[in-house]
């Protein structure tokens, strides 16, 4: 998903936020999990009542397991993207998965920027000064597209107006 903030009153520069598209809500992954457990669970009761005393012990691992994985699949689409273009910096952050906020993974002034779009769309980088950033890996191709455009038009008025 990519979010288009203007950064600056007179139109001179934009912030983009750039996030993983994500197919559920919290309280929809909560219900998917307790679908899930319960399902499981009910299937080791019934083992248990045929004589499977180990179906419960197993249910149980198996729960941690699924919940530890939806867990760790809902972190990953915490972490996100920002790219800051105005006429004198262009700046990319990013968070880590935890959403801590990381420093700045590149800089450099608008003038010196060169977008590179390789393997038609499927990897977009910024470079400057031996440097180089991708960005946008965790979007689908359309998004990349996109991304790749507005960033070429951001490029262009942060250079005309320095």
């Amino acid at each position: 998903m990519i979010e288009v903030v203007p950064s600056f009153p007179i139109g001179h520069g934009a912030r983009l936020r750039l996030r993983p598209p994500r197919a559920m809500t919290a309280a929809q992954f909560r219900a998917l999990f307790a679908v899930l457990a319960g399902s499981m669970w009910l299937v080791a009761v019934a083992g248990w009542l045929g004589g499977n005393v180990f179906a419960p012990a197993f249910a149980l691992l198996h729960s941690a397991i699924v919940a530890a994985a939806l867990r760790w699949l809902w972190r990953s689409g915490e972490r996100n993207e920002c790219i800051n273009i105005d006429p004198q910096m262009v700046e990319v952050s990013r968070t880590s998965e935890n959403g801590v906020l990381a420093q700045s993974v590149f800089r450099a002034h608008p003038c010196w920027v060169r977008l590179r779009i390789e393997e038609d769309g499927e990897r977009i980088s910024l470079a400057s000064s031996g440097r180089q950033v991708q960005v946008g890996n965790f979007l689908g191709p359309a998004e990349r597209r996109e991304l790749a455009r507005q960033l070429q038009d951001l490029l262009a008025a942060a250079g005309r107006y320095r």
